[in-house]
């Protein structure tokens, strides 16, 4: 078929995208495997669709640039600061244990140790398009596996750099170099324009973006936003590129920057749509250049070195994993995430056979390898998700019917672990009958064994709700150990049975705030209550009079609760809640100064005589 017609190109491009994606996202196999399958289809080596993927996959790239832009806007420096030790040490730790490894085993297969050096260090870097893709799809970024993957990842981009510098002196053939004084000179002017670049980067980004683009804001024109944010993002990794740096890692220190920029919000959504698309554009022609024809000429090789480089790397991220303290998820899920070769091998392996490092028909290989590599990736996720995961989780749901519910009583309970226990307790005591449901088999038949009476059962489920008198009781208790669990019991309560008051368990302090502006009725956090009860005992053993620690306690829970209350209903930016956070922290200061004189009004009310604070 011919090709060099763009719009049809375009045409081809958006119609595998909008035909694969959303029926791989129906079988569950998500975007960026219906993206792969859609460019094999359409490749040159399939139907044909699409020629060579050279040029195309070039200009595709500029998805990874615009992804690590957007990474970066969402990591403040701060944040960033805090995550150097992952990022140095596991990421480093990564990048030379991958590198060694994968070259004993290409020089175990008869390559001289400079070639199989290159290669290791090309094939140690893993996809960050598909991993990050991948995990945010899923929402598993905020897991201790997300974070440590992004660690590993952010550091591969920043080691291209050295790669580049080394490549070129693993050449097997290239002539003798004479190092003399201007050479040496050459190499400090290019370190100063390479720290000149990264300093106008951080500066610009600092101290001049928010002038500009308030300026250009108050023009009212959205498509204007979107040019100046495109603007920034080609510029940074223009510079980047003229100066031989990696324009994503450009891009990425340009967003940490703007992290805290008044247009964070703004940048994002402007930007966000060329991201997906690029990225798609990239996926689709990694797909595409997949040369099938090498493949079937020597199936048992492409097929051994691409299992032994998954293998290999699995291997090496399971020990730092293990190294780390990951629980087995997070471990395996770290480990076959990053298990693939990346979109950087593509520019290595070409810049390696320009230096005279790699021959042509090796790279030709290789490429397939990590094309391969890529394309199994959202397959083994899925297969990790599906099978291996679960194998691990610490609480199995048991696959058996729920229980049939012959009690009508004014108050429910879900959740029977240690503070459901005191909630229901506490109300058999006081002679209040509850029924009371859990999902945890084994926990129900403890329970029982002691005569308490508890139902098995999903307490998402509104039919079972229903059957559990529901329609007719008065209130309802969320005391479920899961944020997303409770959060989903509370969505369903409210739609199916609006007359029931909330009481609900928060298990931290951001959970206390979503089901606020759920607007649970009463919320109480699992730790806040039992902390300030114990600081009123370590003030007594201090010398405090009870009665005065005992006050003091509540006072500041009270505040406490308050402030949970404002971060609710709270809709400002983030200085002005910092600002409104350090003033209720003085309030609360000054409170407890105050109340450090208090006195009864009668002295009946306390249980000791008031007096000063020891």
């Amino acid at each position: 078929m011919e090709h060099g017609n763009l719009l049809f190109d375009a045409f081809i491009y958006l119609c595998a995208a909008v035909i694969s994606v959303p029926i791989a996202k129906r079988l569950g196999l998500g975007s960026v495997l219906g993206y792969l399958v859609a460019g094999v289809l359409i490749g040159p080596f399939v139907l044909g669709f699409v020629g060579d993927q050279t040029n195309v996959m070039h200009f595709a790239e500029f998805g990874v640039v615009m992804m690590l832009f957007l990474v970066g806007l969402e990591l403040k420096p701060s944040l960033l600061w805090k995550m150097r030790g992952p990022i140095v040490g596991t990421g480093g730790l990564q990048v030379l244990l991958s590198t060694a490894v994968i070259t004993l085993i290409a020089m175990y297969l008869g390559l001289i140790w400079q070639q199989a050096l290159a290669i290791g260090m090309v094939l140690a870097l893993s996809s960050t398009a598909i991993v990050l893709q991948s995990l945010q799809e899923k929402g598993l970024m905020k897991t201790s596996a997300g974070q440590s993957a992004f660690a590993v990842l952010l550091f591969q981009d920043i080691a291209v750099i050295p790669m580049l510098a080394i490549l070129p002196l693993l050449a097997v053939t290239s002539p003798e170099l004479t190092v003399n004084a201007d050479a040496s000179q050459a190499g400090w002017v290019k370190g100063l324009i390479v720290a000149g670049v990264i300093a106008a980067i951080i500066f610009g980004g600092k101290y001049l973006m928010n002038p500009i683009f308030g300026f250009i804001a108050k023009s009212k024109l959205r498509e204007i936003f979107t040019a100046s944010a495109l603007l920034l993002v080609i510029g940074v990794a223009l510079a980047m590129q003229a100066i031989g740096l990696s324009p994503a890692l450009g891009t990425f220190i340009a967003g940490v920057v703007l992290a805290e920029s008044d247009f964070r919000h703004e940048l994002e959504s402007n930007i966000e749509p060329f991201k997906g698309l690029l990225l798609g554009l990239f996926f689709i022609s990694v797909g595409a250049g997949i040369n099938f024809e090498l493949l079937l000429a020597d199936p048992l090789v492409v097929i051994g070195l691409t299992v032994a480089l998954i293998i290999g790397k699995f291997l090496v991220l399971f020990l730092l994993a293990k190294s780390n303290k990951l629980a087995k998820p997070d471990a395996w899920l770290f480990s076959v995430a990053l298990a693939q070769a990346g979109e950087f091998a593509f520019v290595l392996f070409a810049f390696a056979s320009t230096s005279g490092v790699l021959p042509t028909g090796l790279i030709g290989l290789l490429t397939l390898v990590v094309a391969s590599s890529m394309l199994l990736t959202p397959l083994m996720l899925i297969v990790n998700e599906k099978y291996i995961s679960p194998r691990f989780a610490t609480h199995k749901k048991e696959q058996r019917p729920a229980d049939v519910i012959d009690e009508d009583n004014p108050i429910i309970v879900i959740g029977f672990g240690r503070f459901g226990q005191s909630v229901g307790r506490l109300l058999l005591a006081n002679n209040v009958k509850a029924t009371v449901l859990d999902h945890d088999a084994s926990q129900i038949e403890m329970v029982r064994k002691f005569g308490f009476k508890v139902y098995f059962g999903e307490g998402e489920s509104a039919e079972l709700l229903h059957s559990a008198g529901a329609d007719t009781a008065q209130a309802i208790v969320v005391a479920v150990d899961n944020v997303d669990s409770s959060l989903n019991i509370v969505h369903m309560v409210q739609k199916h049975f609006p007359h029931l008051k909330i009481l609900a368990r928060a298990i931290n302090r951001l959970h206390a705030v979503e089901l606020h502006r759920l607007g649970v009725n009463e919320i109480e956090r699992e730790t806040m209550a039992s902390g300030a009860e114990l600081g009123a005992k370590a003030l007594v053993a201090l010398g405090w009079q009870s009665n005065i620690a005992y006050r003091t306690s509540r006072l500041f829970k009270k505040h406490d609760d308050q402030s949970v209350l404002e971060l609710a209903a709270f809709n400002g930016d983030e200085h002005e809640y910092i600002s409104k956070t350090n003033e209720a922290r003085r309030l609360l200061e000054e409170t407890l100064k105050q109340d450090g004189t208090w006195q009864h009004d009668a002295d009946e009310h306390a249980w000791e005589k008031p007096g000063k604070l020891k």
